[in-house]
């Protein structure tokens, strides 16, 4: 099974910490680590199998910060519909979901889609609750579907949606937790029910990580905190996540997953700018690479690349 995109390729290091968030960004988009979450959180996918769920029921390629949060951000005639082929512009200061894509839903007669939303979140308290948030974006994502999914009246057009957040750095009483947050229908008068596909048009989910070394950690709690581990190296994340969860570590993944450790542990150890260099260094070694061809696979900025050559060169003279 092939693990489709290329984290290598587009790492955006523009001198912040933008570098490493769209690292995690881009190993949570890979479609089985889509397929992993999906089955665990949403119960439309629990009796499918992890292949089944990346070859039959992600559509496309995940849109990984490119479709704003907000319409009235979008450029003129943009429509989430087009994740796939739409040229999206997106402003500075714009703010867009971290991933988003579509997935039939399995077991149905005629095409039916949701809409799935999974940000990641360092900050478990960044002035706000962040289920609000999330309530926030599955709203965004059901009001953006007009002029899109269903125009005038067609309401029964409108397509249900998740958000679902991976908090990484929850406080003790939540950590290794899974709580799901959803529209459900209450009797108070009378025994009528409404038709569930009604109603239940969205849903947010919070998972929340555990330490590292919490033996209650299992399932896609284990996976996700293996995958965006920062105190775990290269090799022992590759070999848990083959062992472990059958994931089949092609050279593209190795080098997401190499790529992600490096940058990590640099920006962790030394600053921003220091990791950004150490992650240069470094690649160049255990790679290969020429410094040229170590700043392009992490997507560094060619207006950088003059900054970063000096500094290797101070470096050299100071040996």
């Amino acid at each position: 099974m092939k693990v489709e995109n290329i984290l290598a390729q587009d790492i955006n290091a523009a001198g912040d910490k933008a570098s490493y968030d769209a690292a995690c960004k881009r190993l949570l988009a890979n479609k089985v680590i889509l397929a992993w979450i999906m089955k665990s959180c949403l119960e439309e996918y629990r009796d499918c199998n992890i292949q089944e769920i990346v070859e039959k029921y992600i559509q496309g390629e995940p849109d990984i910060g490119k479709v704003p949060v907000n319409m009235d951000e979008r450029l003129s005639g943009e429509k989430i519909k087009s994740t796939a082929t739409e040229d999206t512009s997106v402003y500075e200061g714009t703010v867009t979901y971290d991933i988003c894509f579509y997935a039939d839903i399995p077991g149905t007669r005629e095409r039916i889609q949701l809409i799935i939303n999974i940000e990641a979140q360092n900050d478990f308290y960044p002035g706000y609750p962040i289920m609000k948030r999330g309530i926030y974006y599955c709203s965004r994502l059901i009001s953006s579907q007009y002029g899109v999914e269903f125009t005038d009246a067609h309401y029964d057009m409108i397509k249900k949606v998740y958000s679902i957040w991976i908090c990484l750095n929850p406080p003790r009483y939540r950590k290794n937790s899974i709580n799901r947050y959803s529209i459900k229908e209450e009797k108070l008068i009378g025994d009528v029910s409404e038709k569930i596909q009604n109603y239940d048009l969205l849903t947010c989910i919070m998972i929340c990580l555990g330490d590292i070394d919490d033996k209650n950690s299992s399932g896609i709690l284990k996976l996700l905190e293996v995958l965006l581990s920062s105190e775990r190296d290269a090799d022992e994340k590759k070999k848990i996540l083959q062992n472990d969860f059958s994931i089949e570590m092609t050279k593209t993944l190795e080098r997401e997953v190499s790529i992600m450790c490096n940058l990590s542990k640099g920006v962790e150890e030394k600053g921003i700018e220091k990791g950004i260099l150490f992650s240069i260094r470094n690649l160049m070694e255990t790679m290969g690479w020429t410094a040229e061809q170590t700043m392009g696979s992490l997507k560094i900025p060619k207006a950088e690349w003059e900054k970063y050559m000096a500094e290797l060169e101070k470096e050299k003279l100071e040996v």
